[in-house]
């Protein structure tokens, strides 16, 4: 009897083992998933529906074997069309194997990849019992069963839709795909300002800009008030929109009972869907912008956009610009030409009734088409000029120049009363004007698929169910229930173990991980020192995509886990033209090493020592470096102080434009309150550009950085390099003592770098001098925010 009670035993067993390892037991759909249970990707009814109906939640193809958890309007036969209104996981899709979402015992609900790698988690922790419940309102919440305390919720992060009376809140905002096809995030935003304005903004790799509400209109004449900082925004389910900025709207099919969402689509227009039913198709009953074309981004760099109600959107190229990818016209277009900067050899096109918003060198007032054309010649990187006439001195017409270094947000319009002027050779053959460009039509059967890097360990079930089944040959019934409850405690904290490390899975989302081999082979062994400073040394390196890249290797002394994390973090949640791209980084044994995008021309302080700045780049470095510090100040989702702004620290793209960079020892603030010093242990900055602050032990405001870059601004204009503190003083002092006995005009001969050899723009050179007397103020109130640095440069007139 001994051997068939042994099978018999077996078989229960692993008939027991079956069941505690199947993710989901549930054989119905059903709205609730409870703590210790998970939903599989491998099983297609592992889906939650709400009590209704009306929602389902579960893993949605976004591409060939990748999946994202999704929530989405229940509808028959939508297959993979279905309106998602919810990711968990838009720009990290898990594999189709294996992948599963749990939910643990400890609290915290975990998204698992396949390698079993955690790709998103709600970080929630509880000692009670809670449950996972997705709501007839579209709302998938996480919560206690006694007391029923909410510990998570998807209304609070939202991707690119809102549901009615869901909350847009200022620590929030709808992030657009990438396409129809990409869920991906793509780059318009809806989101509240610092001013308490809701916005839409395109904010590329490359360029950010608000598009709506209109710029040029002053914010009380475009219907928003600056006054509730409460900054919330919702829509109810009769089709009424209120914001706290004082815009509202309301559908033209108000009161009716129906479906409705809010959301920012692919081409960044906002707009109000509503049907019926779900067999009914979403009809847009609202949006915010009529005029398409107005949205920045649209059509890419180098190519404008142009409307016709009856046929909709088209972009095309400038004359000069090919495409570069006809099946993704936000790319825009590269020249075909070679532009020369010689006087002798550019001619210029004029193009009417087009306009491009944004990036000019300046407004020029009462300028004529000659004198427009000689400002634009004399600057190489001037593509061409707009040239309008403005009607603000009614009855007076005004001709308005704005040079243009770059040919963004292009549009034709026939009502528009202005022309743009662009440069191109001689030798083109364009004549002197060009009436329009024949659209291009945009080519939607190209599908771009990217590979995602991963790779899979194999499981070793085998051996762990052969040990199983020895071990259950030398032990009685009495000892079975024992190893199962050992064996369901190992799992247990062995899932909890998991969940503890997922800290480091949210920097290794950020950026590339590089082993150290990878870093030794990418610089040749650390050969090529390209530069080096108080916190490690820097290596110019290749990486195995023939990048070319920046590897810095921070110094024992200096890369504690702190700095370490400071830099790698802060750049997570940066992204500006102005600050240096970071690419990845490397943390293997004692070995910190940060990975950036190679500076062809090095720093600002190696070029102020050589001749190699002429005014123009002066000027734009000092514009530049300025928006770059605003935006970390006033604009990125979690504010920043640099800390450590110097010339070194300000590096040179192959355009000479400026990125700010090295943020080993900047510190993040909360938004809206930018006194810390009870966070900050030491002083932090370099000789010679640190605030009084930093001495006198007073609060640590964004004003030290001001501080620094005034310091940086006289830099600029004296051509000295880095010097000692007292000589700054000497300087400060010396150029504010001579201000007011002598004229500015023979102050700034006697100051300025002789290196420019005269050539400069006087009014501008007059401003860089009062704006960086003004930022060294020992007066921290006194001196200007960023913002208002950006906003003197820029809005300058010349006389």
């Amino acid at each position: 009897m001994a051997i068939p009670f042994f099978f018999l035993y077996l078989l229960l067993l692993l008939l027991l083992l079956s069941v505690l390892s199947s993710p989901f037991s549930s054989a119905a759909p059903s709205d609730t998933l409870s703590e210790g249970s998970s939903l599989s990707i491998e099983n297609t009814n592992d889906v939650l529906i709400s009590q209704s109906g009306i929602f389902s939640a579960g893993f949605f193809p976004v591409g060939d074997n990748a999946y994202c958890f999704t929530i989405w309007f229940t509808e028959p036969f939508c297959d993979n069309n279905c309106s998602v209104i919810w990711m968990a996981n838009r720009d990290q899709p898990v594999n189709g194997k294996k992948s599963k979402l749990s939910l643990l015992h400890s609290g915290n609900l975990l998204l698992i990849d396949a390698g079993r790698s955690i790709v998103w988690a709600t970080n929630t922790a509880s000692q009670f019992s809670i449950k996972l419940r997705l709501h007839d309102n579209g709302n998938l919440f996480l919560y206690e069963k006694e007391g029923g305390r909410v510990l998570w919720q998807s209304f609070d992060y939202p991707t690119d839709t809102l549901l009615p009376q869901q909350p847009l809140t200022k620590d929030r905002q709808l992030v657009s795909s990438r396409s129809r096809s990409n869920y991906s995030s793509g780059f318009y935003k809806l989101y509240f300002d610092s001013d308490n304005v809701l916005r839409l903004r395109y904010d590329s790799p490359e360029t950010s800009s608000i598009y709506w509400p209109n710029t040029w209109l002053l914010t009380w004449d475009g219907g928003r008030s600056t006054f509730n900082s409460s900054r919330i925004a919702f829509f109810d389910s009769l089709g009424n929109f209120t914001s706290s900025d004082d815009f509202t709207f309301t559908s033209p099919d108000y009161g009716m009972r129906v479906q409705r969402i809010l959301k920012i689509d692919c081409d960044g227009n906002l707009r109000l869907y509503s049907r019926e039913n779900v067999r009914n198709k979403w009809i847009v009953s609202w949006q915010a912008m009529s005029q398409p074309c107005r949205i920045h981004g649209i059509c890419g760099p180098n190519s404008m956009c142009n409307y016709v109600p009856s046929s909709g959107r088209r972009c095309s190229c400038l004359p000069g610009f090919k495409a570069k990818d006809y099946s993704d016209w936000s790319l825009g277009c590269e020249p075909e030409l070679n532009r020369s900067c010689s006087r002798d050899e550019i001619s210029y096109l004029k193009l009417s009734n087009v306009e491009f918003f944004g990036y000019e060198y300046g407004f020029f007032p009462n300028y004529t088409l000659q004198m427009c054309e000689d400002l634009c010649s004399k600057m190489c990187n001037c593509k061409g000029f707009q040239l309008r006439f403005s009607r603000r001195y009614y009855p007076s017409n005004i001709p308005y120049c704005y040079p243009k270094k770059a040919l963004l947000n292009g549009q034709y319009s026939p009502h528009f009363d202005g022309d743009i002027y662009l440069k191109v050779p001689k030798t083109s053959g364009f004549s002197s004007s060009y009436k329009h460009v024949e659209d291009s039509v945009l080519d939607c059967s190209v599908k771009n698929v990217v590979q995602l890097n991963r790779t899979y360990s194999k499981s070793h079930q085998n051996g762990t169910l052969k040990s199983v089944m020895w071990f259950a040959f030398g032990v009685g019934v009495v000892e079975f229930f024992s190893i199962v409850l050992v064996w369901y405690f190992l799992i247990r904290n062995q899932n909890n173990l998991g969940a503890a490390n997922q800290g480091y899975f949210c920097v290794e989302s950020c950026f590339r991980k590089f082993t150290l081999s990878e870093i030794k082979r990418a610089t040749k062994g650390f050969t090529e020192e390209i530069g080096r400073g108080g916190g490690g040394i820097v290596y110019k390196g290749i990486l195995s995509d023939d990048r070319v890249a920046a590897i810095k290797l921070l110094h024992e002394a200096y890369q504690g886990e702190e700095e370490f994390r400071a830099e790698v973090s802060t750049f997570g949640k940066l992204n500006h033209m102005n600050l240096i791209e970071m690419w990845g980084y490397c943390a293997e044994g004692k070995h910190r090493l940060l990975v950036y995008k190679y500076m062809e021309h090095g720093s600002l302080a190696e070029n102020l020592l050589s001749s190699t700045l002429d005014w123009e780049k002066r000027f734009d470095i000092a514009v530049g470096t300025a928006k770059g510090l605003a935006y970390l100040h006033e604009e990125c989702l979690e504010w920043v102080l640099h800390c450590d702004v110097k010339p070194q620290n300000i590096l040179l793209d192959s355009d000479y434009q400026p990125k700010v960079s090295d943020f080993g020892l900047s510190r993040p603030l909360k938004r809206g309150n930018c006194k810390v010093s009870s966070r900050f242990s030491r002083i932090r900055g370099t000789r010679g550009y640190m605030a009084p602050e930093w001495v006198f032990n007073l609060p640590i405001t964004s004003k030290v950085d001001v501080y620094s870059y005034g310091i940086v601004l006289l830099e600029i204009v004296t051509g000295k390099g880095p010097t000692v503190e007292m000589e700054h003083q000497r300087l400060v002092i010396q150029v504010r003592e001579k201000m007011k006995k002598e004229a500015v005009d023979s102050v700034i001969e006697m100051i300025i770098d002789p290196k420019l050899e005269g050539k400069y723009d006087r009014a501008k050179m007059e401003i860089l001098v009062m704006v960086a007397l003004n930022c060294v103020n020992e007066d921290r109130e006194a001196r200007p925010s960023m913002k208002q640095v950006v906003e003197m440069l820029l809005h300058q007139e010349s006389p």
